[in-house]
């Protein structure tokens, strides 16, 4: 066990290397000019896309808030890809009131044929569909802020981007589950700035997202990756990425956050992480591999001493020892995300919420690799 309790101290040393290098680099992101950002003139013809399936609850609020956007509603368009919904939302698309929001129904396209991979397949004909020259992603039940579109706009213009990362953040209500999933998913948020901006490996969310149509187009797409139910954005990011190293930017503005709503039940969380989870070891970028391994290890030996501790008690004290240590470690940097977030009352469930963070870590870990999971009602595997 002490031979154990040393490896895992090890892994703590590398990974506290890793989260200080992180830190680092999310301090040093230059944030956008407010005032370079109103002055900007928008020029840009833009194509926000939105799949939408059983959306009824969220997606009439979602159009709103496209509706307020302060770029041009001239250069905007708006495509709602309906998956096969059995609720209201194709009714709730079709009588929202604005000349620029379009619907397409995916059934038109798939002729019944099963796929792994709708929401790719959404993409995929939306775009071929749009008259944009900027696709920009987003999901049904997300809020943007007056000035996302603009943002992003701005950023491909100035810095010639041809791929650009946005933030998002988990709205956080008074549920154990809602606060648990706003902390998890801002670290993550952290995390893709970071990485974006040193260029380490590529990450991103596909609740914001940003890219040139005649880039996905020239790099093919979502061929290769269509077989896989994830991975419309990160995986389609790498493929950018290696073409266009210089061209990927994240975009650190609270002008550009994305809200977008935690999981009602824990069951859905699981689902949705172990999706994500599932395409870890499809990365041809081997350097974010490298990072999950480590972090799927460290958490894997830390929970170990838990489980030796329903026999030796001393384990239980080495776990939290460990557990310690790994709050301490992250405790700064995910202050100054949630500082970023507006969300650092949050951070006094931090230190308690790791036991679940390293159980759910490995968990979801495993089930990605070797099991299925739900989404959006359809079995995956």
């Amino acid at each position: 066990m002490i031979v154990l309790f040393y490896i895992t101290l090890c892994l703590i040393f590398a990974y506290g290397i890793l989260i200080n290098y992180y830190a680092r680099a999310w301090k040093t992101i230059p944030p956008v000019d407010a005032k370079a950002l109103r002055d900007w003139k928008e020029n840009i013809k833009i194509t926000v896309i939105i799949p939408a399936r059983n959306e009824e609850k969220h997606i009439t609020r979602c159009l709103s808030s496209l509706q307020q956007q302060t770029y041009s509603k001239a250069l905007l368009e708006i495509i709602v890809v309906n998956d096969h919904s059995t609720d209201a939302t194709e009714n709730l698309v079709l009588g929202f009131p604005a000349s620029n929001v379009r619907l397409i129904n995916l059934a038109e396209y798939v002729d019944g044929k099963p796929l792994n991979a709708y929401k790719k397949k959404a993409i995929e004909i939306a775009i071929g569909k749009s008259s944009g020259d900027l696709i920009v992603t987003t999901d049904a039940d997300c809020i943007a802020p007056p000035d996302w579109i603009r943002c992003l706009a701005a950023c491909q213009h100035n810095q010639k981007a041809v791929f650009i990362a946005a933030p998002v953040k988990i709205e956080a209500g008074p549920s154990l589950l809602s606060i648990f999933q706003s902390i998890d998913f801002m670290t993550l948020q952290g995390i893709t700035g970071a990485s974006v901006f040193k260029k380490f490996h590529s990450m991103c969310n596909g609740a914001n997202l940003a890219y040139e149509k005649k880039i996905f187009y020239e790099v093919g797409g979502f061929k290769g990756i269509d077989y896989l139910a994830s991975g419309d954005d990160m995986l389609l990011m790498h493929k950018i990425a290696i073409r266009y190293p210089d061209k990927v930017f994240f975009v650190k503005s609270q002008s550009a956050i994305i809200s977008t709503q935690a999981t009602e039940t824990w069951k859905a969380f699981f689902h949705q992480r172990i999706r994500w989870a599932s395409k870890a070891d499809k990365y041809e970028d081997k350097r974010i591999f490298t990072v999950l391994l480590l972090v799927y290890l460290l958490n894997l030996f830390i929970l170990s001493f838990l489980i030796l501790g329903i026999w030796n008690k001393n384990a239980l004290l080495l776990f939290l020892t460990l557990v310690l240590a790994k709050t301490s470690v992250e405790f700064s940097f995910v202050w100054n995300i949630a500082l970023f977030f507006n969300q650092q009352k949050l951070m006094i469930y931090f230190p308690f919420l790791q036991p679940l963070h390293i159980v759910y870590t490995v968990i979801a870990g495993w089930l990605g690799k070797f099991g299925s999971y739900q989404w959006k009602g359809r079995n995956v595997k």
